[in-house]
């Protein structure tokens, strides 16, 4: 396998930023304003309420969950300005009455997969009430983004898929396509986002679910302007995400960006694939779309019971894996031109954290306007907010590079049936496009 060469001489560098955060001062307005953490018991909830206070502390944080002493437990870190609420999202009665008085909530409280109503975003709609999400499944973002008439209608800002990835990484690739536009010659033709966890990134069962989810889900990828539709964790590519992580093996998921991405920034082809580590998980999670059926793997009853099956090995293997995190965004222009994003940390459960409070210190600070919006849309995020968000998330990096010009990219990966006939070559002239 080869990965893609990195140079060097790159436009804009970020690298090896300290964990020393700089306090952020708020309009005046919104300096001391109530924010909701929806699934604030959880590790991603958790870790953006840390987040929040560290870079904000005047901000009141309330941390909503189901599990009191949780509750109590991490409002005893964070301090006077943070207090506890029992919220069931479940319930319409318990979400609006949560709402109230509450200037902007952040819905943590996965997984979004094989979710069948936005009740969350619906209460901030009927509270008038800012919104931010970190879902990561396509069908929810798109549900989501239907309320844009409604959340205009009541002057609402609200933002869906703005964590990590996706979140972070959407605006990495809008801010590489908008150079290349305003500094190639050619076109954007190909995006492609490529992330790697090393095992569950710390975040524990949540994300393991959403794994196994996300395993039940045809892949929507983009080849050319015409959307095609391939097997999940297929398409497998060896990656260099650089400095501190390496080569990694990645393989086709099914992730809201490719959409959003392909819509709004308006490149032909993309696709995004997904790597962890001990590589026998990757083994584990081929394995897995194979002998499992599909209805298996979307029934959210038993993919619970697998999470609990397997749980006990993952956390056991993650403390010899640790949690390093890395996304790699590579945009290809129809000139030859080509630019790298990279974004890499030693945890994953802290730069979750970060990634999610600066999207919420985007919103407090105005950069949001009334609708249903994705990190990559300007009225999401505004374009002369791009550059602040990316360093606020970038808070303890071991690598942050934008821009980067790269070598085009001679990537290799095997067959998607693992066969030698024309259904494998097919396939393998599919995956060389994207």
């Amino acid at each position: 396998m080869a990965g893609a060469s990195l140079h060097l001489n790159c436009t804009t560098v970020l690298a090896s930023l300290q964990e020393n955060q700089t306090r952020v001062q708020l309009p005046e307005k919104t300096t001391n304003s109530r924010v909701l953490l929806l699934g604030g018991t959880g590790r991603v909830g958790g870790s953006t309420a840390i987040a929040l206070s560290k870079l904000c502390p005047d901000l009141r944080i309330i941390v909503g969950g189901r599990n009191r002493e949780k509750g109590a437990a991490n409002v005893a870190k964070l301090g006077e300005n943070s207090e506890y609420a029992e919220v069931n999202i479940n319930n319409v009665k318990s979400l609006e009455a949560a709402l109230n008085d509450v200037d902007l909530v952040v819905h943590t409280a996965g997984p979004f997969q094989q979710a069948e109503k936005c009740t969350v975003l619906e209460a901030a709609i009927e509270t008038k009430t800012a919104y931010l999400d970190v879902c990561d499944d396509t069908t929810y973002a798109w549900r989501a983004k239907s309320f844009l008439e409604k959340a205009v209608s009541a002057n609402v800002p609200a933002i869906t898929t703005g964590g990590i990835y996706p979140g972070v990484s959407n605006v990495m690739a809008a801010e590489l396509v908008r150079v290349a536009r305003s500094e190639s010659k050619g076109k954007p033709e190909r995006l492609r986002f490529s992330y790697y966890t090393a095992g569950t990134g710390g975040a524990g069962p949540t994300i393991l679910a959403t794994s196994f989810l996300l395993l039940g889900e045809e892949v929507e990828a983009y080849n050319k302007g015409e959307k095609i539709k391939l097997n999940p964790y297929s398409g497998m590519l060896n990656i260099d995400f650089g400095k501190g992580i390496g080569k990694r093996d990645v393989y086709l998921l099914n992730l809201p960006e490719v959409r959003s991405a392909h819509e709004i920034l308006g490149v032909p082809t993309v696709s995004a694939r997904f790597g962890t580590a001990p590589f026998f998980w990757n083994w584990g999670m081929e394995i897995m779309t194979k002998l499992l059926p599909m209805e298996f793997l979307r029934d959210r009853s038993k993919v619970q019971e697998l999470v609990q099956l397997f749980d006990p090995v993952v956390r056991a293997l993650d403390g010899i894996a640790g949690e390093r995190v890395s996304m790699r965004v590579d945009l290809e222009c129809s000139d030859g031109r080509n630019t790298v994003g990279i974004f890499s940390h030693r945890r994953l459960s802290v730069s979750v954290g970060y990634s999610t409070a600066a999207f919420a210190l985007a919103m407090l600070e105005g950069s949001t306007q009334p609708g249903v919006w994705f990190p990559e849309e300007p009225e999401g995020i505004a374009i002369e907010a791009r550059d602040i968000l990316l360093k606020r998330a970038a808070q303890g990096t071991i690598n942050f590079i934008m821009n980067n010009l790269v070598n085009p990219c001679d990537f290799h990966q095997a067959p998607m049936d693992g066969g030698n006939g024309s259904k494998g070559a097919r396939t393998r002239d599919i995956h060389m496009r994207f």
